[in-house]
Formats: C-alpha cells, sequence, structure tokens
C-alpha cells in the first residue's frame, strides 16, 4: 500500500507568509532556508510556550523539506522534516483548534516518507489524521485543501485516493483562492498524471503568471508536452 505523500507547499501562512522565506523557497535556495530555518528554530526553542513561534519554525523546515524533494535529496528532506516535527506537535497542543497547525503538521509527516517507504505506515496514518482535523477545522482554507488534494494524488484509487480526486481538491482550493499559485501548480500536476497535458500546461502557466518566481513549478511548465 502506497502512504500519501504530503509534500506540497506551505505558501498560505495563517499569519503572513515570511517574504524572505518565500523567496528562498521558491528560488530553491538551499543555503538561505537553512540559515533562515536555524534561525526561527532557535527563537522556538527559546519560547517553548509561544505557540506561533513554533507553527514559523515548523514551516521554515517544511519549506527546506520541500526544496529538498524537489531536487530530489530526499535524506535532506527527512532530515528537515524530522527538525520541524517537534514544532508543529508542539503549536497543535498549544492551540488545538487551529487548523493551519495541523496542516503544517500532516505535511511535515508526509516528507518523511520519501527517504524511509518502511516508515509510511506511521507516517502516513498521522498525516491523514491530522489534515482530516485541518478541514474540520478549516474547511474554508485553501492551503488545506491542497493539502488534502496531494494526499489523495499519492494515494492509489484503490484506496479511496487517486488524481482525479486530487483535481477536485485542488479546483476546490482555487475557488476559495483564485490567485493560489501552488493550486495551480499541483493542479497541473494531478492533470499531467491523468494525461491531460493540455489541461496540465495551462494550469502550470497560471501559476508562474501567479509567482513568476517559483523555479519547480517553471520546470514542470517545461517538461510536460503540449499534447
Amino acid at each position: 500500500m502506497r502512504i500519501p505523500v504530503l509534500v506540497l507547499t506551505s505558501a498560505v501562512l495563517a499569519f503572513g507568509a515570511d517574504p524572505a522565506l518565500e523567496r528562498a523557497r521558491d528560488l530553491q535556495d538551499r543555503p538561505a532556508l537553512e540559515k533562515l530555518a536555524g534561525s526561527l528554530e532557535s527563537a522556538a526553542r527559546s519560547a517553548p510556550k509561544d505557540a506561533e513561534a513554533q507553527y514559523r519554525a515548523a514551516i521554515a523546515s517544511s519549506y527546506l523539506a520541500e526544496v529538498a524533494i524537489e531536487v530530489r535529496d530526499k535524506p535532506a528532506a527527512k532530515s528537515a522534516a524530522d527538525s520541524g516535527i517537534g514544532m508543529a506537535e508542539q503549536a497543535v497542543a498549544l492551540q488545538p483548534k487551529n487548523g493551519e497547525y495541523y496542516r503544517v503538521l500532516a505535511t511535515l509527516y508526509g516528507q518523511v516518507i520519501p527517504a524511509n517507504p518502511m516508515a509510511g505506515l506511521g507516517y502516513g496514518k498521522k498525516a491523514k489524521e491530522a489534515i482530516a482535523k485541518a478541514l474540520e477545522l478549516s474547511p474554508k482554507s485553501a492551503a488545506v485543501h491542497i493539502a488534502a488534494g496531494v494526499g489523495n494524488y499519492y494515494l492509489p484509487e484503490m484506496f479511496g485516493g487517486g488524481p482525479g480526486l486530487a483535481v477536485k481538491d485542488f479546483n476546490q482550493a482555487i475557488a476559495l483562492d483564485e490567485h493560489s499559485a501552488d493550486a495551480y501548480l499541483w493542479l497541473g500536476v494531478a492533470q499531467r498524471k491523468l494525461h491531460n497535458n493540455a489541461a496540465a500546461r495551462q494550469a502550470f502557466a497560471k501559476s508562474v503568471e501567479l509567482n513568476p518566481r517559483r523555479a519547480w513549478a517553471k520546470e514542470q511548465l517545461a517538461k510536460t508536452p503540449a499534447q
């Protein structure tokens, strides 16, 4: 059984995106991300009762893991995700009614799996539970619906997932936030999996239009055939 891997972007932040983090993520600037993640982790450790500090540090770790996955460095992705999980769990413990915190926690659980498939069963289950809680608490969050879509994308149809279901999740995210470059990016990924290359290219192009810095989106557009 393949376990859904939540490797999605964390671009929509409940407390406002950090421009430096987003820029480093978009440009796949790993040294900058490592520096920012280290600084935010130190701040979180200095304020263990500050949920927002834990959350911001967890976001930074998730960005770092995300970029590592994009450049196919699975061990680095696992290391970054492992660093963020404890802080995300602490954020959830401090504010258990915050759906965004559960979304980030689900993302980090999923980002561990590519480097360690044997951990997939346990972390996959945790990721599904966390994203279900995020949907319960924040049903109007585009980012949460993207996370659900990524999970469904990686979950085989025989187990209730598949790219067709993921397309619905990404379209729901777009309905909630028509300016979400990440929703269009993942919509393109799912459409390409369904062999809808024209629709995939249209989605990738829209993602690049909305966020021209995003290196991974431009890569996906370039490698997708016209038909």
